[in-house]
């Protein structure tokens, strides 16, 4: 029950019948889709609404396929990215997927040519459940390419941005990392940045930079190819830059990130004085160097068992909903978690839902610590967040990046506040710190790596950007936001290195969102702080409305103006408060 994870729910091996006949069911959708697709484009008079609804329902059976199919794969290969049949089958379907490309391009062309979203969905029950969905492929269909053109990209993706996308995960979960005479993995060596002995934390720090060059060659030239691809296909398809292209693909306005962007600015000098406070506290000088950032302060060096963290979590969380409670419960029983470190591992967390089977899969790298505890809860809160979108139909799962922390962020802060509250003296500054070491991460580091994908996507279509070069901007970029904070001879110039968000051809500027989810997180569990038992059920509906709402809608469910700087000053001088209290007490 705390080992590995079990993914019997989807197969019980490749060797699974309803394996292959699931993939069977996969190629007829597709030739399904492609059949659909010609039958209307050589029919553009046949009743609109009808044939949408056609592809709605195609596109719901092909989804659920795809779910399971290259979910099961990449969740074995995350387990163990040396699992080579899985990778061979995922990359099979992903090519066989690619037949229905242009069916695809061709079918959104057709829902979207003539009139308004209204004037098609009219009073059709399902056509107004997909309301959202249907006005995103109307928004897009002005960025859209030529149909054998959009076709083609899918196509080249799988041996361009997606190809390098893998390499990276593969380098970063392979990667030998000497340590005191023996070898270890990256994920283990990153793990001891919360080590209370601060010797070690150097000595990891140290090995850790030390390994990054055998890979790093590589991992530069997977990051130019992928930015470069994202900043062509942008431009292609008329967007004025990649961040453009997220926001509005996210559903969120630029007076949102600009409002937020520009109070935590603001706020940067009070992280900065946590920052050297704890630098005094530990006995490291005025700054702290980055293997301080998340030491253990205090005398709390608890450990706990996975049983223990099983049920401090399902205790802690009852408090707040035993709907959640019971979730958490069922994820430890019902073996949902892969929980240790290990060789071919990738390495940090993530969850991952299971679409049509209420349940879902989370990664984490367990040490015993608290964190890793906090981490589990994080998880969980993202599982909680879909346990809430289930109600939804199978094309309505898929929500925006920036309110995709919201939830797993909720989570985090309910835990730490519960545990700090309870606690005294050392116990209390250690909990405090750990809650302020993560809220830091997700302000400052955060904003350093979105300074510096700016600047990547900037220079790297006119230059071919080295490790050197990547170095630099992430050294400029760490100054710009942690400023006086951090010792700036000892910082972290391979920060590009090891996060796999900067990976992804499909996602791009996935670093504000944790900023986002944290201060919003933050906002709502102040006002669930005010108005207790009666707060759940308004929470549980905007995590409900999440894939169906822009962020502004959704946050206005909450009586929330994001577009206000204002309420991300609210939520930045609850940080403040707590930065105040810890001070207090190293003093």
């Amino acid at each position: 029950m705390y080992d590995r994870w079990s993914l019997d729910v989807l197969y019980k091996g490749l060797d699974d019948p309803k394996f292959a006949e699931d993939r069977k069911k996969l190629s007829e959708a597709i030739e399904e889709m492609i059949s659909l697709s010609d039958n209307w484009e050589k029919n553009p008079d046949a009743d609109r609404r009808e044939m949408t609804k056609k592809t709605l329902l195609l596109r719901e059976k092909f989804e659920l396929l795809v779910y399971d199919l290259l979910g099961y794969l990449s969740l074995r290969q995350a387990a163990d990215t040396r699992d080579t049949d899985a990778a061979g089958l995922q990359g099979a379907i992903e090519n066989e997927l690619t037949k229905t490309a242009k069916a695809n391009v061709v079918l959104d062309r057709l829902i979207s040519e003539k009139g308004t979203v209204e004037e098609l969905v009219g009073d059709d029950p399902l056509l107004n459940e997909y309301k959202f969905y249907l006005g995103t492929i109307f928004r897009e269909a002005k960025h859209r390419l030529s149909d054998d053109a959009e076709a083609m990209y899918v196509k080249m993706n799988l041996t361009g941005g997606s190809a390098w996308s893998k390499l990276f995960d593969y380098l970063t979960a392979t990667l030998e990392v000497d340590f005191n005479g023996e070898k270890t993995n990256l994920s283990t060596i990153r793990n001891k940045a919360t080590d209370p002995d601060r010797e070690v934390r150097r000595a990891a720090y140290e090995a850790e930079l030390a390994a990054y060059p055998k890979i790093a060659d590589s991992v530069a030239f997977a990051l130019n190819n992928i930015k470069s691809q994202v900043t062509m296909m942008a431009r292609e398809r008329g967007y004025a830059s990649p961040l453009d292209q997220t926001l509005q693909e996210s559903n969120m306005k630029r007076e949102t990130l600009d409002a937020m962007l520009s109070a935590m600015v603001d706020y940067m000098p009070k992280f900065r004085e946590y920052m050297r406070a704890k630098a005094r506290y530990i006995g490291a000088g005025e700054r702290l160097a980055w293997y301080d950032t998340v030491a253990p302060v205090g005398s709390s060096h608890k450990k706990y068992t996975k049983e223990e963290a099983h049920h401090y979590l399902v205790d802690c969380f009852a408090a707040f909903s035993q709907d959640m409670a019971d979730m958490m419960d069922r994820a430890f029983k019902e073996e949902w978690i892969d929980f240790d470190p290990r060789p071919g591992k990738v390495g940090g967390a993530f969850c991952a839902g299971l679409l049509g089977h209420e349940q879902a899969r989370i990664l984490t790298n367990f040490d015993g610590s608290f964190d890793s505890v906090d981490t589990l809860a994080h998880e969980l809160g993202h599982a909680y967040h879909d346990k809430h979108t289930d109600c939804h139909r199978p094309l309505n799962h898929d929500y925006c990046m920036q309110v995709a922390e919201t939830a797993s962020t909720f989570n985090e802060t309910h835990i730490m506040t519960k545990a700090v509250s309870e606690a005294e003296g050392e116990e209390k500054l250690a909990l405090l710190d750990g809650l302020l070491s993560g809220v830091n991460q997700v302000i400052v580091d955060i904003y350093s790596r979105y300074l510096f994908e700016t600047e990547v996507f900037a220079r790297c279509e006119d230059e071919l950007l080295m490790p050197k070069d990547l170095c630099d901007i992430m050294l400029r970029a760490q100054e710009a936001s942690y400023g006086d904070g951090l010792d700036p001879e000892k910082r972290h110039p391979y920060m590009w290195c090891c996060k796999s968000h900067y990976y992804s051809e499909g996602l791009s500027f996935y670093n504000f969102p944790y900023a986002f989810g944290q201060l919003f997180a933050m906002g709502l569990y102040s006002q669930y702080q005010k108005e207790g038992a009666s707060f759940v059920p308004k929470y549980q509906a905007l995590l409900r409305a999440t894939p169906v709402s822009t962020v502004e809608e959704t946050a206005a469910m909450a009586g929330i103006d994001v577009t206000k700087k204002a309420f991300w000053e609210e939520s930045l001088q609850i940080c403040a408060k707590l930065i105040d209290e810890f001070i207090a007490l190293t003093k």
